[in-house]
């Protein structure tokens, strides 16, 4: 999943950053607000962080133009400021949630989860295809209960089929979602990556999981 950090404090930012990477998400980061818009309005981010105080934009104008124009992906507000007016500003402008700085990033990953929730609408940390599990939480994948070692790209990879099982996912989608900004597109960096899932999670399997439709992209579904 990709996440967008707006935040001006730079040592903050990448500190969450880091974080975030290292629990197999992609991360975009803007250090103002405007910047901040602009990314937001141009790509398909799963959830957004902003900071409230920020310059040239603060967190709860971007927040409401984003919510203007029907933009409804789920966003944590991080503030400096704990009394109740400036929190319940910040939830009216549209966001879900708040974070008081200084904060853990255990806290900040537990929220950013909850959200995903319930974007997903999934209640619970284990997504399940046929004998196929993976674990949100601890990162653990299984098939026929074997467990699977993955790369953390191959890991968020096989999340987002998981998280769209029997839809086509297209190559834009996945560079859209799994990586961030940096990612060329016009390389076979994808191509690559799906063709490793595929062989340590079809491999030795009479039922394969991972399907390529040529012209089209890649599905992930439950053969009968």
């Amino acid at each position: 999943m990709r996440i967008l950090v707006v935040e001006d404090e730079k040592r903050i930012a990448d500190f969450i950053a880091r974080g975030l990477k290292e629990e197999q998400f992609a991360v975009d980061i803007a250090y103002d607000g405007e910047q901040g818009l602009y990314l937001a309005e141009i790509n398909p981010y799963d959830l957004m962080i902003f900071d409230i105080m920020l310059p040239k934009l603060d967190g709860v104008e971007i927040c409401r133009r984003l919510r203007l124009k029907k933009i409804n992906i789920p966003i944590l507000m991080l503030t400096a400021l704990s009394d109740v007016k400036n929190k319940v500003v910040g939830l009216n402008s549209g966001a879900d949630d708040y974070l008081t700085k200084p904060f853990s990033f255990d806290e900040l990953l537990a929220r950013v989860k909850v959200l995903l929730r319930r974007l997903t609408a999934n209640k619970t940390s284990v997504l399940k295809v046929a004998d196929l599990e993976l674990n949100q939480l601890n990162h653990e994948v299984k098939r026929a209960a074997k467990t699977i070692i993955l790369t953390a790209k191959e890991f968020a990879l096989l999340e987002y089929f998981m998280l769209h099982l029997g839809q086509v996912i297209s190559r834009s989608m996945i560079s859209e979602h799994v990586w961030d900004e940096q990612f060329d597109s016009m390389s076979n960096v994808i191509d690559v990556h799906v063709r490793n899932l595929r062989n340590k999670i079809d491999d030795g399997f009479k039922k394969k999981l991972i399907h390529t439709l040529r012209g089209s992209g890649y599905l992930l579904k439950d053969s009968k």
